[in-house]
Formats: C-alpha cells, sequence, structure tokens
C-alpha cells in the first residue's frame, strides 16, 4: 500500500468531526478525497459503485441504520437520495462525528434547495501542494506567518528552484497519481486523459453540454489563465456567446477546473474594475489543455508569468481554507490599467495582504509599486505586501513589504506568527 502522504485539510477535517455530527469533503476527482476521509471512518461506502450503491437507493434510512459509525458515504452524489437520509439521521441525533461525505461536484449544483444546510460542514480539499509533497504540512500556514509581519521567517530554510523547475514543478500538478507516481510521457497520457474525461463525460454527464466546444473553450482559458482578459476577447476567441461562456464556467466551476476569482473592490479606491479573473485550478491542466512542455513554457514569456501565478494560486487554495485568518481571494486592477496586483488576501476587518507574482529573480522597484501605493492608501488596514520570484533571496523591499522565493510557501521557517480574525 502507498503510503500516505499527510495533507494540510487533515487537521481540519479531525477538528470538523469533533464538533459537528456531518461534514462534506469536496474537491476535485482524483485529489485523494477517499484516501484521506478514510483514515478517520469506521464504515466506509463507494456510492458510485452499483454493488455498493444498491441498498442506499431501496432504503437510505434502513441502509444508514445498519452501518457502525463514523460514516464515509463516498461520492454522494451518485446515489443523492442519500443525502436527505443523512438530514433525517442528523436531525433525529446530532452527535458529532457521524457521517463524512465526499464529493466531486459541488454538492448544490442542481438543487433549487440544499437540504445540507444547517446539518452538514463543507470543507474543500485541493490537489497536491508543494508543501504536502515535501512533507512540510507541520509548518505554519504560510498566510498567517506572513499577517503577523513575519514573512521573511519563512524564507529560513529550504531549497529554492530555478524558473525551468518552477515551471516543472507547476506542469507537473498536485492530482496525486500523476505527481506522485508517473513521470514524463507516463504524466502526460495521465493528466490528458484526466482533462478529456472532465470535459467530454463528466460535464456532459452533469449538463448535457457539447463536450467539443467545451473543450476548445477551455483551451482558450488555459491560454488566458490569471489573466485579465475582456469577456468579449474569451468569448470570440471560444467562438461561443456570453450566455454559453457563463454557463461553461459555472459548470467548469462546479466540476473544480477553474477558479473564477472575483475583483476586490473598496468605498476609497473608486476607480477600480469589476472583472472576474480566471484561473485554470491546477496548473497541470494548463499544460495537458495546451500541449506544452518545460522548454516551450520557457520559450514565451507571457506564458511564464500566467503559470507561474496560476501555480502559486493553487499552492495557496488550501492554506486559505485552513488559515486562522480566514482569508478570501481576490485580484485588483484599476480602470485604466495603471495599477493591478496579481493576488489579495482579504481578512477580517477589511485587512489585506497584496501578493505579486515575478518570474525575476531580482525584483526591483516597479515590481512592488503598486503595492506601495496600496498600503499608502490603506495605511494600517494594508498588512503586508509580498513579491513571490524565482530567485534564492528573501529581503525587506519597502515598509510591510517582502520579497520571498515562490518555494518560501513551503519551506520549513522557524517562526510561527499568530493572527487574530478580525
Amino acid at each position: 500500500m502507498a503510503t500516505y502522504v499527510p495533507r494540510i485539510v487533515d487537521s481540519e477535517l479531525e477538528a470538523a468531526l469533533r464538533d459537528h455530527p456531518a461534514v462534506l469533503l469536496v474537491g476535485p476527482r482524483a485529489t485523494g478525497k477517499t484516501t484521506t476521509a478514510r483514515r478517520h471512518v469506521a464504515s466506509i461506502v463507494r456510492l458510485d459503485r452499483p454493488a455498493e450503491a444498491a441498498a442506499f437507493e431501496a432504503d437510505p434510512d434502513a441502509a444508514l441504520a445498519r452501518m457502525d459509525e463514523p460514516i464515509l458515504l463516498d461520492e454522494w452524489q451518485a446515489v443523492p437520495g442519500v443525502l436527505a437520509a443523512v438530514k433525517r439521521a442528523v436531525d433525529d441525533d446530532r452527535r458529532p462525528g457521524r457521517f463524512l461525505l465526499t464529493g466531486s461536484v459541488r454538492a448544490d449544483l442542481e438543487a433549487q434547495t440544499w437540504p445540507g444546510t444547517g446539518r452538514l460542514v463543507r470543507i474543500p480539499i485541493h490537489t497536491l501542494t508543494q508543501r504536502e509533497l515535501v512533507g512540510a504540512v507541520s509548518a505554519p500556514n504560510p498566510i498567517d506567518v506572513i499577517a503577523a509581519g513575519n514573512a521573511l521567517t519563512l524564507a529560513e530554510a529550504g531549497a529554492f528552484p530555478s524558473l525551468p523547475e518552477y515551471i516543472e514543478m507547476a506542469l507537473r500538478g498536485g492530482y496525486p497519481e500523476a505527481a506522485i507516481q508517473l513521470d514524463g510521457r507516463g504524466r502526460e497520457r495521465w493528466l490528458d486523459s484526466y482533462l478529456e474525461q472532465i470535459l467530454t463525460r463528466d460535464a456532459v454527464g452533469v449538463a448535457g453540454r457539447d463536450p467539443a466546444r467545451l473543450s476548445r473553450y477551455f483551451e482558450v482559458l488555459a491560454l488566458n489563465s490569471a489573466g485579465i482578459v475582456s469577456n468579449n476577447t474569451i468569448y470570440e476567441a471560444a467562438n461561443i456567446d456570453r450566455r454559453t461562456a457563463e454557463s461553461y464556467d459555472r459548470l467548469m466551476s462546479d466540476l473544480f477546473v477553474l477558479d473564477v476569482v472575483p475583483a476586490w473592490f473598496n468605498n476609497r479606491l473608486v476607480r477600480l474594475v469589476k472583472t472576474t479573473k480566471r484561473y485554470v485550478a491546477d496548473p497541470s491542466l494548463m499544460g495537458a489543455a495546451l500541449r506544452i512542455d518545460t522548454d516551450g513554457v520557457l520559450k514565451d514569456g507571457d506564458l511564464i508569468g500566467r503559470l507561474l501565478d496560476t501555480f502559486v494560486a493553487a499552492q495557496l487554495r488550501p492554506e486559505i481554507a485552513t488559515s486562522a485568518a480566514r482569508p478570501r481571494l481576490f485580484h485588483m486592477r484599476e480602470k485604466n490599467g495603471r495599477r493591478e496586483v496579481d493576488i489579495l488576501l482579504e481578512l477580517g476587518g477589511n485587512r489585506v495582504i497584496a501578493i505579486e507574482v515575478k518570474a525575476t529573480a531580482s525584483p526591483t522597484r516597479t515590481d512592488y509599486s503598486h503595492m506601495e501605493w496600496m498600503r499608502d492608501e490603506l495605511g494600517e488596514r494594508f498588512l503586508a505586501g509580498v513579491v513571490l520570484h524565482t530567485g534564492p533571496s528573501a529581503f525587506s523591499l519597502s515598509e510591510r513589504i517582502t520579497a520571498l522565493p515562490i518555494a518560501a510557501l513551503w519551506s520549513t521557517g522557524s517562526a510561527a506568527g499568530t493572527v487574530g480574525r478580525g
């Protein structure tokens, strides 16, 4: 049996099961949901297997009553009626730690009313991060360290890759089988198959979409991942209309292959755009959709930047979900395009952390001048700015603004910062 790779979500999942009767672990296919969830239960039902699902399709209440708790109901959406049975069981007995459900489609995809409200606590699981892959899950959450003003401590230990190595990491991605067990053509084959399965079978099965048009749209999104591109440009490149594109965005978000990040808005800074920013959820899918390898990426400066930005966003999502600061993910750009910030984390009390991702080993003032402007406008609400770069050095750039290697996000820096909830 393969050795279990500890996940950032493990401690959050344990805490949720101690406090709540039912927990829903939801995330993309093939990200290790079942492997993670089965460590916390006494009984397991794989509802995507017809033989195991039959009893729950016939009488889910009776089937639940016969099992030892905690019960794992894996891929619950394969037998939707099981959710109502869990609701009834929880209404009758609210002891914590009774049920753990997993799902690969957002649970309220088709539902007009969600029966889990007030009964199930949702916990997201994402593709593997580098912090998980290098075994540094016990290290402090980097967002909390940055929010506490200790950003420089994140780079006190660890190896710092070169630009080609960062690109290779990004294209390897975080799907466990592809990232850990496969290399070269084997990994490419797995990722190609995964993307085809999502776009030509899962999406069609969920919503009856045209797989060829959906695949073309995803390819356009991959080419523009992490970019602030006008919707009309996207629609024209994919040869679809606005209504179709919006339905595709919702569908791919529901299948966890696309993350649509809203624009940050502040009453003090009135000249900000409201355009969303689309990210391919795992950077390996950019490589699969564009059929490109490390050498190909390195020949395209624009693609380098977008792939690195997409890679960093993938590292941050699990950290956001488990951070004590409970941040929300945004981006920021002025309407005239003069100033923008790649990633903006808004914490409680409207405090913010600004993050820029740069494909340079030596950040200069032009790389953080927009952060200085934001700091001066927001005052104490601007907690920190970080320029993540491809070099090996960490250093202070300006007041509350720090340069860090991208790899500082998964290093084993020594100081654990603390941060309030605002």
